[in-house]
């Protein structure tokens, strides 16, 4: 048995008048979360070229403003810190004086402090080897060889092992 009496009921169902359509809601707004307060806001204000209606040539009064955000990626940027020390001499006796330089955390090294914690933030906790943040550096005119940034990761991790034996 075919069970036509199911078929004459759903024919039936698609034949009937639909209801009549009912006014649209408005459509309700669903707020994305706003961008966190302490990020420093850059504001471009777009204005018209001139204050006059295109259409009739009135003058334009303000009756509010739109205003959108979104979120803008500075990339870092690599900086050379100068350190310069004058020398005094002494006329009287001969003797050169200079202010003591600021101690390094790799003897002779060029990398600052915050150089290589940027290294060993991207070597340990976004697990780049060493070859990435040395092509980082290549493409902002830096070249530092990989073996460079070893020897700079094995400074500082030798600068943390009193902290490393102390937590652990």
């Amino acid at each position: 048995m075919l069970g036509f009496d199911d078929l004459n009921a759903d024919i039936a169902r698609v034949e009937a008048p639909l209801p009549p359509a009912t006014a649209k809601a408005p459509r309700q707004r669903t707020d994305r979360p706003s961008l966190p307060a302490h990020l420093p806001r850059e504001e471009l204000r777009l204005d018209l070229e001139h204050q006059a209606c295109p259409c009739c040539g009135g003058g334009l009064h303000v009756i509010g403003e739109t205003v959108s955000e979104m979120v803008d990626h500075v990339p870092a940027r690599l900086r050379v810190v100068r350190i310069c020390r004058p020398r005094y001499g002494c006329p009287a006796c001969g003797t050169i004086h200079q202010a003591p330089a600021p101690e390094r955390p790799i003897a002779k090294g060029l990398a600052s402090p915050a150089q290589l914690a940027h290294v060993l933030v991207a070597k340990y906790c976004d697990h780049l080897p060493l070859c990435r943040p040395s092509q980082i550096f290549g493409r902002q005119g830096v070249e530092l060889d990989r073996s460079t940034l070893a020897n700079g990761v094995a400074g500082a991790c030798w600068w943390l092992e009193p902290l490393q034996a102390r937590l652990a």
